[in-house]
Parts: structure tokens; sequence; C-alpha cells
């Protein structure tokens, strides 16, 4: 699979790239630097928005707006008139912690994990927000909450705590939103890396970007087997994103930050966007019911 260097857009910590289909536009995250970029797949032009915060999560909300986290807040954020409708709050007691890595479900519920920007270990926690906006822990003492994706029968949730280097499976149910515990599906070898985000295809594989690890590796799990891997130039991978008419590109962003400055010469293109065509297909994403 061709691997092609989309946008330079040198990101400290590139994340969240999200597939708007109604706007034909694949956008990602610089989550230090407080960037928002959109890149239109028809005419190939990249815009960017600039806040004062650190921004972890794109997604759509209801209507024309898209959801945005923000530190420890979400926001509705209107493209058009720039303008920010701060939502909720969690955790303001541990003002180190900060939102990272979110999905929405099938019922339009968020599900969003935190983590401090300290690394303490397991100091952060997964929420599920609601279309009431009541932000209920589902999850406790999570170090780094990355990667999540639903079954095409909405009766799994795969989730990554990073450091952990396991994908685990939880029994999901959609009409409560309760998840319960099923087992470790895949436990990435440390030589491969640290799994951070990922996506899952039509054939129910998972599509996890590997920090450190540079590539995006595909795994089975229903058996914990590695499948194949897309090799980039760069080590720090952090997600992925199926979007494009067909849903058969992949979006893949990546990070300078933890790169000397010996290592940014040797691989120049870390923090940038790739697209790559694969042989299989993603979903739309579920848009937040808020």
């Amino acid at each position: 699979m061709e691997v092609i260097n989309l946008y330079q857009s040198q990101c400290t910590l590139g994340e969240s790239p999200y597939w708007h289909a109604e706007r034909k536009s694949f956008f990602w995250v610089d989550i230090e630097k407080g960037k928002l970029f959109e890149y239109h797949f028809g005419t190939k032009k990249t815009s960017k928005r600039k806040f004062n915060h650190r921004l972890s999560l794109v997604l759509e909300g209801q209507g024309e707006y898209l959801l945005l986290a923000l530190d420890r807040k979400i926001a509705r954020y209107d493209l058009e008139t720039e303008k920010l409708d701060w939502l909720i709050e969690v955790e303001e007691d541990q003002p180190l912690n900060r939102f990272n890595d979110g999905a929405c479900d099938a019922d339009g519920r968020l599900w969003i994990g935190t983590l401090s920007t300290k690394f303490t270990p397991r100091s952060g926690s997964l929420y599920r927000i609601d279309s009431e906006l009541n932000p209920e822990k589902q999850l406790g003492q999570i170090t780094i909450s990355n990667g999540m994706a639903w079954t095409e029968d909405n009766q799994t949730f795969y989730y990554i705590d990073s450091p952990t280097r396991e994908i685990k499976a939880y029994q999901f149910d959609l009409e409560t939103g309760e998840i319960n515990f099923d087992r470790t599906v895949i436990r990435v070898p440390k030589e491969l890396g640290t799994p951070d985000g990922m996506s899952i295809d039509r054939e129910g594989k998972l599509w996890v970007a590997h920090y450190g690890g540079f590539g995006v590796f595909c795994w089975d799990p229903e058996n914990g087997k590695l499948l194949k891997k897309i090799v980039l130039p760069v080590p720090n991978v952090t997600s992925c994103v199926f979007g494009g008419e067909n849903l058969d590109y992949l979006l893949i962003t990546t990070a300078r930050e933890n790169l000397s400055e010996e290592q940014l010469k040797q691989y120049p293109q870390s923090g940038d966007v790739f697209l790559v065509k694969t042989n299989t297909r993603g979903y739309l994403p579920n848009q937040c019911g808020f």
C-alpha cells in the first residue's frame, strides 16, 4: 500500500483524525498547539484554526456544529462564525488532567477519556456523556486513555489504555450504554511500540496506530494475530481513520514530540499526516447526539 504524505502539518502531537462526509473533509488536531486542521478532499486545500487550549478531539455534533475537546471541557464549535459554546467540564479538582481520545456510539453518546499531562499512572478515567450532558465515569484507574471502536452489531466495545499494551473487549449494551469487561483480545509486544488510536474495518479487523512502532498495524481481534503493517517513515504514529467517498482511504496522524533533534533530522516527516488507499473499507463515524 502506497503511503502519501498528505500534508506537512509538522504537529507536535497530531491526533483525532476524523472524516466529515458532508464536507468531504478530513479533520485532525495538534493537541499541544491547539490547532484544528481541515483538508478538503476535492479541492486538496487545507485550512487551520487555532485555540488557546490543548485540543484533543474533533467530532460531529448536531446540526452544522463540531464538538471539540479543549483541556477538560467539551465545546460546540461553529466553523462559520468560529463561536465556541461551552457545554461541560470534568475533573475540576484535577487541574493537571485533560481530555484525550474519544468517539460516539450508535446512540449518539460520547465516550471520552482523560489523562494527566504529567502521565501520572492511573490518574485518568473513561466517561460516557449522553444528550443530557451528564458525564458518567465508566472506567477509572486509566493512565493514557486512547483508541475506541465498536463492532458492527454494537455488541462489543474495544478500548486501549496505552501503557498496558493491550486492546480489551467489553460487552456493550447499546440501549443502556453499559459495558462489562469480556477479555483481552490483543497484547502488543514491546518491540512493536505502544497501541494508540484505532479504527475498525468492515471485516471487523482493528487498524491500530503504534506510537514508537513506525506504522499502523492491522490486528484480528478474534485470534489476536497480526495481519499486516503499513510502514511509515516516522516512529510516533498516533491514530488513523477511514474516509473518502468509499471509506477506503486511511488518514494517519503522527507526532514530533519525544524526538531528539538528531531523530527529527532522521525522520523529518514526523508530525505530518499520511494517506493510504487500502483494500478494505471502514464505517462512517457516529454523530454525537448533542
